[in-house]
């Protein structure tokens, strides 16, 4: 099977292991060339699919690397509001990693609310932090995996991994 002309890749830094499960048994299904970008080494099973790119120590070096090498047709997961805006501002398709299609029509709404928040925080504030990643948080994944899969290259029922 040839490989298709997408990539999807994954902003590693702060990735629950069932992310990567989700995006590793994916490209191993159908052949799909995925990336994970961290500032870390990412242990991952071999795979001629699935490689790691590990970028240099710094703020936001990971985003630049994925805004710099990811294209109209890839996907991008990641829960980085700012780097899904610049994406999508780019024409770059993203999901969250709790399977929330990130688009114009909403990313800005979440990037002002995290913007808000970060504020909130910076004065003193307590927010709390995101709830833990759950089977349900994979499931909503794999699923928003799944539709982009179809409506890209029409491979239906490969991510779920259910």
């Amino acid at each position: 099977m040839s490989a298709p002309p997408i990539t999807l890749w994954l902003d590693g830094d702060a990735c629950p292991r069932a992310v990567r499960d989700v995006v590793f048994r994916a490209a191993e299904r159908i052949g799909l060339p995925a990336v994970f970008v961290a500032n870390r080494p990412v242990r991952l099973l071999r795979s001629r699919w699935v490689r790691a790119v590990q970028v240099d120590l710094g703020p936001d070096v990971a985003d630049h690397h994925i805004l710099r090498e990811a294209g109209s047709k890839d996907l991008v997961v990641t829960d980085d509001i700012p780097l899904a805006a610049a994406l999508v501002a780019n024409g770059v398709h993203v999901i969250s990693q709790r399977g929330a299609t990130l688009t114009e029509e909403n990313v800005s709404d979440r990037l002002a609310v995290r913007d808000l928040l970060q504020s909130f925080r910076d004065a003193g504030g307590v927010t709390g932090g995101p709830t833990p990643y759950g089977d349900a948080d994979r499931r909503k994944l794999a699923d928003a995996l799944d539709r982009w899969l179809v409506r890209s290259i029409g491979k239906p029922r490969l991510a779920a991994g259910r």
